[in-house]
């Protein structure tokens, strides 16, 4: 990997009495310069609010970054994510309180209509999900539904610089009239980004994007992230602390359904500020 890719993990560096476990208000800065969404006390309840999944969280999505979070399993982190583009209104019994701006809007005012705002914050889940249809299509899908195209030259012209974006075209451009899931696992991944970034999104989200691909396919689909982010606003959901350091310039660390630290992302692995954080880079739980 380049230098954009240097591992920031190692071992900590102890320069200050880290926060005790028993404390767990969010320690770090929650908010940045330029946010392109802003959460505040986010909670969200499943069971009909007998379960309480996620506690008050608050924090920056910043424009044109990477946000990694991350955390031991049943954290709390694919939760909060699917509360940015309100695909946790899906379930049954779930309830999210608190505030997430997208630009200043509430995204959870009772007139935000959830398709237009789910064009505006993509999501790309843990395992690839094409459509049944061909790789054209999958791509073309979603900008003929939300008016974006009115041609075939317009949905062409879309298709393709949809499939450049996302370092897919010199792949499939001989073979676009052939199905999606007829594609390896980590092409199927890129194509389901060229689908979300077809219809010009202002914010990804990525749940454990790479959770299901080799070693050369997520080192692939890392390149495409830093590269997104020069036009896009990123949140990803990683169980690999590696991963996180190499993509991230903001590190969030959930724990139980509480943000205990988010910070600069070297920051957050070589000089942590609380016990919880410490406790799980250096592998003593997770």
């Amino acid at each position: 990997m380049d230098s954009k890719h240097t591992d920031k993990t190692a071992a900590p560096k102890r320069s200050h009495r880290l926060v005790p476990k028993e404390d767990r208000n969010t320690v770090g800065e929650k908010q940045v310069e330029n946010p392109k969404m802003r959460c505040e006390e986010v909670s969200v309840f499943y069971d009909n609010g007998g379960t309480k999944a996620i506690n008050s969280v608050s924090l920056d999505i910043g424009d044109n970054e990477v946000i990694a979070m991350i955390g031991p399993s049943g954290c709390g982190k694919s939760t909060f994510i699917r509360c940015l583009n309100r695909m946790n209104d899906t379930i049954e019994g779930c309830r999210v309180d608190g505030r997430i701006y997208l630009d200043g809007k509430n995204i959870y005012d009772r007139d935000v209509d959830v398709v237009p705002l789910r064009a505006r914050v993509g999501m790309v889940f843990q395992k690839p999900n094409p459509f049944p249809k061909s790789i054209f299509d999958n791509v073309a899908y979603a900008p003929r539904i939300h008016g974006l195209v009115t041609n075939k030259s317009e949905t062409e012209e879309l298709v393709e610089k949809s499939l450049i974006r996302a370092g897919l075209w010199n792949e499939v451009k001989d073979r676009l009239t052939q199905p999606g899931t007829g594609l390896s696992g980590g092409q199927q991944q890129r194509l389901c980004i060229a689908r979300t970034i077809a219809v010009n999104p202002e914010v990804i989200l990525m749940d454990e994007p790479c959770s299901a691909l080799d070693p050369i396919a997520t080192a692939i689909i890392e390149e495409l992230i830093e590269e997104l982010r020069q036009e896009y606003a990123i949140a990803i959901v990683t169980h690999s602390m590696q991963q996180a350091s190499r993509v991230s310039q903001r590190t969030a660390y959930f724990h139980l359904g509480d943000l205990i630290e988010i910070g600069p992302t070297e920051q957050i692995f070589l000089n942590p500020l609380h016990q919880l954080t410490q406790d799980y880079i250096t592998g003593r739980f997770g």
